[in-house]
């Protein structure tokens, strides 16, 4: 079957009039329904966007690929649309793009057509034939180009040989299954061929695995790579030099991967890993260092705690007043109890325990799950410090983590040396015994001196109460963002909590400030620097303006985490700018918390303090974009 079986006059625009990514997608599906191939347009609509969300289709160098295979395609279809001055399409590479090739596959498509689509989007990788398709001047022509296209292809097809000095092996594999994985299959094909060397390229489509590699490939293998978005097999490749990276490293960065697996100092597969490429974290992530890996692995799994608790707390103070908890205050329902319980109490609570015990799985697998999770719950929960509650907050869940993964991998070292007789009992006693008791020993010990930090700030703010206030402002606000519900958050809070009780209001009101600005901060800089942010990042920056506007400072957690060295000094300039100016413009605050719901107690000129904190956002977002690099680039 030709891709112009699939890809007819009625499904062609060369005048896109769409403006955004949200308006081109639907002017295509118009375009499909329009031309009969579709069941039902909505639901068509759906699948699209939810594999939207999975991870952008605009792959870069002017291209997008939206598609889905579901029910409501009536006929398998290509619907082609063409964009003069391009669309912003949330592409892998921020450039606009200019041709979108809209696939729609039926539920029950057989392989024929299956093979088809995704023929099409190995033949974009061709940059002659984009070239000639953004050139045609009529639809006839776009319908010549491609069947020359497909008469060269079909003439030109050659075997892989191994038998050249240098064999690779590539596995390719996307969560849908049509687009992408052949286009990094083809990438990788065409890369390695221009360099001398030979390989073998598995794809795990949707139509199932094809060009499977042998025992024999895998033990004649020079290196593999795997470039996937979904679940492969890997125990098969012990032993081999492997690079696991997304999918979208296979379509644009070919020949660095190439260099990487083939390098003298690229890492040897142990075993025992999860059996995907990073599976559970974003598409733009997962090809980045192991320190990285393990990281996000935490920050993305904890990441659902942060919102959903943060957003529930937010609407206790919402329907609840400022004391939503409180049932001896006038302001005190049920209702707003319960949220603040399950969003506070619960939901955030488990927020520190979960980043550590899945950073401690992405390093040791399973059986560093539990000993990273009691680290982290010891973490926020022991201080081992008269007088002190809370522990050392997401800092010290972030040691945790790594430090329960790394003693289970110690553990299990050591543990090699007992019979095989033993294997069956190392994972369920011999691990979770000695890497839980010898991690939590270490958190016990190191704890106390990270909570004696938060003591010993809450006695050096006291003393500061009579200096400067601008300055006790500036220092306030930075203090909120350095670990944003740790113990340095906590010792400014407390000061502006004792200060509040006394009858002076301007020090919460700094404080309050300072703490809006992280994560209202992060989310403007994904606005606005979207190409240094993943999609994850991005998505989550949306839900941050919510969290900001309500003083829920730990919605910036998961980019501090991800990248502390950059968010965490931009966040603490931007807060310290945030307090000082409040202090500066003498504000006052009657309530300890709530963000934008109790706005109505502000003392002084509220539109100073709100500009105040939106300065303080700027300051964030621009430095967050300063010190970042695009994503391509890192």
């Amino acid at each position: 079957m030709n891709i112009t079986d699939l890809l007819k006059n009625d499904t062609i625009i060369l005048d896109l009039q769409s403006t955004t990514k949200s308006s081109v997608i639907d002017e295509l599906v118009n375009k499909l329904d329009e031309a009969g191939r579709l069941n039902d347009k909505e639901a068509y609509k759906e699948a699209i966007l939810a594999r939207e969300a999975q991870s952008t289709t605009g792959i870069g160098e002017g291209i997008a690929i939206p598609h889905a295979k579901t029910a409501a395609v009536k006929t398998p279809a290509i619907v082609f649309g063409r964009s003069k001055d391009g669309v912003d399409y949330d592409s892998l590479d921020g450039q606009p793009s200019h041709l979108f090739f809209m696939i729609a596959a039926s539920e029950g498509a057989n392989q024929t057509h299956l093979e088809t689509l995704s023929r099409l989007s190995s033949f974009l990788m061709d940059n002659a034939f984009r070239e000639k398709i953004e050139k045609a001047a009529s639809i006839d022509e776009v319908m010549a180009v491609i069947d020359q296209k497909e008469k060269e292809e079909s003439e030109g097809q050659e075997e892989v040989s191994s038998d050249k000095e240098i064999f690779l092996l590539g596995v390719t594999g996307c969560p849908t299954g049509i687009a992408h994985t052949y286009m990094a299959a083809d990438k990788l094909k065409a890369t390695a061929k221009e360099m001398g060397y030979a390989i073998k390229v598995e794809t795990n489509g949707s139509g199932g695995v094809k060009n499977r590699l042998t025992p024999e490939d895998i033990e004649k293998a020079d290196a593999i790579i795997v470039a996937a978005d979904t679940k492969i097999e890997t125990e098969r490749f012990k032993g081999k030099p492997l690079i696991q990276v997304p999918v979208a490293k296979g379509i644009h960065e070919p020949k660095e991967l190439i260099k990487r697996a083939l390098h003298k100092d690229a890492p040897i597969y142990q075993g025992g890993g999860n059996g995907s490429s990073d599976e559970g974290s974003s598409n733009e992530d997962k090809g980045r260092s192991g320190f990285y890996k393990h990281l996000m692995n935490g920050v993305s799994n904890m990441l659902p705690f942060v919102v959903g608790g943060g957003i529930l707390i937010a609407l206790s103070f919402l329907f609840g007043g400022i004391n939503p908890s409180d049932p001896s205050s006038e302001d005190y329902n049920r209702f707003s109890d319960m949220l603040n319980v399950i969003g506070g109490g619960n939901a955030f609570f488990l927020m520190v325990p979960v980043l550590a015990g899945f950073i401690a799985s992405s390093i040791a697998d399973r059986p560093g799950f539990a000993p990273g999770m009691v680290g982290g719950l010891i973490a926020i929960t022991i201080s081992g410090v008269e007088g002190a509650s809370g522990g050392s907050g997401f800092l010290g869940g972030l040691i945790a983590g790594f430090l329960g993964g790394y003693v289970t991998l110690g553990v299990k070292k050591v543990l090699e040396i007992l019979p095989s007789m033993f294997d069956g009992l190392k994972t369920v006693l011999f691990y979770p015994v000695f890497s839980i008791g010898i991690a939590g020993i270490i958190m016990l010990l190191i704890n106390p001196p990270l909570t004696r930090i938060y003591t010993g700030l809450s006695s050096w703010l006291q003393g500061l109460g009579d200096t400067n206030l601008v300055l006790l402002g500036i220092i306030l606000g930075g203090m909120m963002a350095v670990d944003m519900g740790g113990p340095i958050n906590k010792a400014a809070y407390t000061f502006g909590i004792a200060m509040l009780e006394a009858g002076n209001y301007s020090f919460i009101a700094a404080i309050m400030a300072g703490g809006m600005v992280p994560p209202l901060g992060t989310a403007l800089a994904t606005t606005i620097f979207k190409n240094k942010f993943t999609q994850q990042e991005r998505d989550a920056g949306k839900s941050n303006y919510a969290l900001g506007a309500f003083f829920i400072s730990e919605g910036a957690i998961p980019f501090a985490a991800a990248d502390p060295a950059r968010v965490i000094p931009s966040a603490v300039i931007g807060a310290a700018a945030a307090g000082g100016l409040s202090m500066l413009f003498n504000i006052g605050l009657k309530a300890p918390h709530g963000g934008i719901v109790v706005a109505g107690l502000v003392e002084g000129n509220a539109l100073l303090y709100l500009l105040a904190i939106l300065i303080g956002t700027i300051i964030c977002a621009f430095a967050i974009g300063f010190l970042k690099k695009d994503l391509k680039k890192e």
